[in-house]
């Protein structure tokens, strides 16, 4: 090509200008020899060079009914949708199971818990599932259910009540766990009978709404501190010839058999999420590895490796610009990045937490420069509600983040690294 337009160059002027009629005539001749030499390439190399396909990028949000109201109320969470298509943001993440409820109607829940439905008023006679699920969808969202607590009640839920043979606890018998202010316990993930309850509820939710995927975070594992419940040191004792787990929590070999049996578990629900729906997405929303693994028994990066995780967001909730910079650059960050959309989750704020939006723009920026597949934040009310900024401010930050709209980065409708 660089030659023939050389050649058109160096066309004889003198002559061109001498006469008029042969220079026309050659002028004609050489842009059909550019337009041959182009209609000589293959096809796709005409439909791409000029061609730039619909930019594809994760613009998510976590929806959650803590220090949040947004689900309380049908006309506030439709418009609170139509917000987010019109900020062109593409994806939601709506808590479903939380508090030791369930935050749509259960059978499964009925059955071990003796209410199929989080018993807050306003939630009585709906189900927002289905809601967001009908309303996320005619407005183009994609929408993936997260499960928020997983493994993890409240200490006086009535799940807790009933099933307390299901509680892991610490070595010294003690199960409470501290988040923030609130008493916590854990189910064990390593009985029989919270699988099949976890799992039954996950198959529900599957099976019974139209949803794009299911998403877990490290509350699909432990506290490092706790499985010294009599069911899982007698499990481990018979796994190696009736020696007891490690008094040290933290012990290398007691953190990875641990972690290994979670991973296994991770695998049966997988697999059971595609017997139910094979084109469901299995989305994952993890602290980094290292604190993953060691604080929570949580390895999403051999999850990862497995093949489990369809979708990954690491959450990043960082104010130090170096290290937030410093966690993004992970190898086992890296390496997701060359199988799965990995992106990444930003705090846009807590209740007694403000992000000024300057934050929020850098941030976002630096996700964008190492070609992360997107961005979601947490959370809803601190987007533009709860905020130290006036909403109108928020809001055009928000649209100068994302001033067109772009697809969801769908691994199984032929997203590529």
């Amino acid at each position: 090509m660089k030659r023939l337009f050389k050649w058109y160059n160096i066309f004889p002027v003198r002559e061109a200008q001498a006469i008029k009629k042969q220079g026309f005539f050659a002028l004609v001749v050489a842009l059909s020899m550019v337009a041959a030499v182009l209609l000589s390439f293959p096809l796709y190399a005409q439909k791409n060079t000029p061609y730039r396909p619909q930019m594809s990028e994760l613009r998510g949000v976590w929806l959650t009914n803590i220090d949040s109201d947004v689900l309380f109320d049908r006309n506030r969470l439709q418009g609170s949708l139509q917000s987010l298509k019109n900020l062109n943001f593409n994806t939601v993440y709506p808590t479903v199971w939380n508090w030791g409820w369930t935050l749509y109607p259960s059978k499964v829940a009925q059955r071990v818990i003796g209410r199929s439905l989080d018993p807050a008023p306003k939630l009585q006679g709906r189900d927002i599932l289905k809601e967001i699920a009908t309303v996320g969808h005619q407005k183009g969202l994609t929408v993936i259910p997260w499960f928020e607590f997983g493994f993890m009640a409240p200490a006086d839920s009535q799940l807790a009540k009933n099933r307390p043979q299901w509680l892991t606890s610490r070595r010294d018998g003690s199960k409470i766990w501290k988040e923030g202010t609130h008493d916590r316990v854990w189910l064990n993930p390593f009985h029989p009978e919270v699988q099949q309850f976890i799992q039954d509820l996950i198959v529900e939710i599957v099976r019974n709404y139209d949803i794009d995927g299911i998403q877990f975070d490290d509350h699909f594992g432990l506290p490092a501190e706790l499985g010294y419940d009599a069911y899982t040191v007698a499990l481990y004792k018979k796994e190696h010839r009736g020696q007891a787990p490690a008094t040290n929590p933290q012990d290398p070999e007691w953190v990875r058999w641990r972690a290994n049996k979670i991973t296994d578990y991770m695998k049966r629900v997988f697999q059971a999420i595609k017997a139910t729906k094979k084109n469901c997405l299995v989305s994952v929303s993890p602290n980094p590895q290292r604190f993953s693994y060691e604080s929570f028994l949580a390895d999403w990066e051999q999850w990862e490796r497995l093949g489990l995780v369809e979708e990954l967001i690491i959450q990043l909730y960082r104010d130090d610009p170096d290290v937030f910079v410093k966690e993004l650059e992970n190898p086992e960050v890296k390496a997701a990045q060359s199988h799965i959309p990995v992106s990444i989750g930003i705090m846009s704020g807590l209740k007694g937490k403000y992000v000024p939006m300057q934050q929020i723009q850098t941030q976002v920026q630096k996700v964008r420069e190492r070609k992360f597949a997107g961005v979601s934040f947490f959370f809803y009310e601190t987007l533009w509600n709860m905020t130290g900024e006036t909403s109108q401010q928020r809001q055009s930050g928000f649209q100068k983040i994302f001033p067109a709209p772009a697809a969801y980065p769908n691994l199984l409708a032929g997203w590529k690294p």
